[in-house]
């Protein structure tokens, strides 16, 4: 960012959000579709009317304004927004080098311009034309008024103007690699109008080394890229990393170090454990001391206790609070366990309570067609395994049930010895075929011969003890 680099100070970047609802465990997709909703892209713009006089007089115009993106993300889901300090502070306190930029920018457009066209010259042919046309330009006598806005982007295109509660000056160094007096936490508070918002929560607890986060911002190479339609300022992109390291910045605050990617334009933006609660947001990366390129996998975060002594004395006192945040997220749950149903009337009440966000659309929209057309269920192979065993095991029950009913009343050769030599006496019959009988070696000591056609009828002429055991012996 301009900003910094002129400070001599890392450029500040930003870190993803993520909606925390409990400290649970949530997987990663829902996380993120939690999330960022609750992510917005703030904007600090610095208009200006310039009066110059480039010799011939004194001229006003108005130069390209400053500007300078970044993200935030709701902390309250009534309107409050937490950011970097120095995403707004060119528009909050109008530092004297975004004064000095609009003059220069005044001076190019009213002076520079008009005498390189006059000479039949465009700009960066003749640099020595332009720098002695800048030099005869009086720096001290040009007027400014400057007209500072600070708005914020909603992810349905909404652009709201914001004011700022709170500021606590980002970390500043001189010239000479020392922090200037009024360093702070780099954070900002803001505030828009009224209503009804996805808000993030702090995490309970601090983070530790090893423990994976994930940031959601707005990086100015995916606004930019020639390759990409404007939509790509609505949604926020999503990065992943690890904290990597526990240290303490110039003035001796806290930080988190993480490997994870981060971009101009990401700052302010928070970063999420894997509750989705905010452990941190990113305020600042390191640069090449070379060249002064961004040297990715060494980006560094202001924890989230300290977000939450920053919030002290203000209106925010319950953190993550919002009527928007139960009902998406148990849309989003509703929608991974195919209840699409529920999940779509879910995703309509909060699509009134904040109308055309992208991912609740998308999310109602899939949930809308799946209820009409709900995906094949998959073959039922356990009730299938179940009812075969049941048909399995009632055919060899009743296998079991007709053999026990035919042999309850059998009994063995060796029970017959058993009682006769324990006195039972049984009386024994032989009611086997007749010709069976006569012509079978076995012969059964004692036994009466009755033929099966007489004991059927009833004719065999024995009268029975009622109380004497029966043996019958049959083929």
């Amino acid at each position: 960012m301009k900003r910094l680099t002129r400070m001599m100070m890392a450029v500040a970047l930003s870190w993803p959000a993520a909606t925390a609802f409990a400290d649970e465990a949530i997987p990663v997709q829902e996380l993120v579709l939690r999330a960022k909703p609750a992510v917005a892209l703030v904007t600090a713009r610095v208009d200006a009317e310039v009066t110059v006089n480039c010799g011939a007089g004194p001229i006003t115009v108005k130069p390209l304004p400053f500007q300078e993106t970044g993200t935030g993300w709701f902390v309250d889901g009534r309107g409050y927004l937490i950011t970097n300090a120095h995403v707004v502070d060119p528009a909050h306190r109008l530092p004297p080098w975004v004064t000095h930029e609009l003059k220069k920018n005044a001076v190019d457009q009213a002076c520079v311009d008009p005498m390189l066209a006059r000479q039949g010259l465009m700009r960066g042919q003749r640099p020595d034309v332009e720098d002695q046309i800048r030099r005869r330009v009086d720096m001290a006598s040009i007027k400014l008024k400057p007209l500072p806005q600070v708005t914020v982007l909603l992810s349905n295109g909404t652009v709201l103007p914001t004011e700022i509660k709170k500021f606590s000056p980002p970390l500043l160094l001189d010239a000479s690699g020392k922090p200037v007096p009024d360093s702070g936490r780099d954070l900002a508070l803001l505030r828009i109008k009224d209503g009804v918002y996805p808000a993030l929560a702090l995490a309970e607890e601090d983070t530790k080394i090893g423990e994976p986060v994930r940031i959601i911002g707005f990086p100015g190479v995916v606004l930019s890229h020639e390759l990409l339609n404007k939509t790509a300022a609505l949604e926020a992109s999503v990065t992943t990393g690890a904290v990597s390291g526990l240290k303490q910045d110039a003035i001796g605050q806290d930080v988190i170090q993480t490997d994870a990617p981060a971009a101009p334009g990401n700052s302010g933006g928070p970063a999420v454990g894997h509750s989705g609660a905010v452990v941190g947001v990113l305020t600042f990366v390191s640069l090449s001391p070379t060249g002064g390129n961004i040297v990715q996998g060494f980006n560094f975060l202001i924890p989230g206790r300290d977000i939450k002594k920053f919030l002290q004395g203000t209106e925010v006192t319950k953190p993550g609070d919002s009527r928007f945040n139960p009902i998406w997220a148990a849309g989003l749950r509703d929608l991974s366990t195919d209840s699409f149903k529920s999940a779509a009337a879910k995703f309509a009440e909060t699509n009134k309570l904040l109308p055309d966000l992208p991912d609740v659309k998308r999310a109602l929209a899939e949930a809308e067609f799946k209820v009409k057309n709900p995906p094949p269920r998959p073959f039922p192979w356990a009730w299938v395994t179940l009812g075969l065993a049941l048909v399995s095991g009632s055919g060899y029950g009743a296998m079991w049930l007709r053999r026990w009913q035919r042999n309850r009343f059998r009994i063995k050769a060796g029970q017959v010895v058993k009682m006769i030599e324990e006195g039972v006496n049984p009386l024994l019959l032989d009611v086997r075929k007749e010709s069976a009988a006569k012509t079978a070696p076995l012969k059964i000591p004692g036994a009466t011969y009755i033929s099966p056609d007489g004991l059927e009828k009833g004719q065999a002429g024995i009268e029975v003890d009622p109380n004497r055991t029966v043996v019958a012996y049959c083929t």
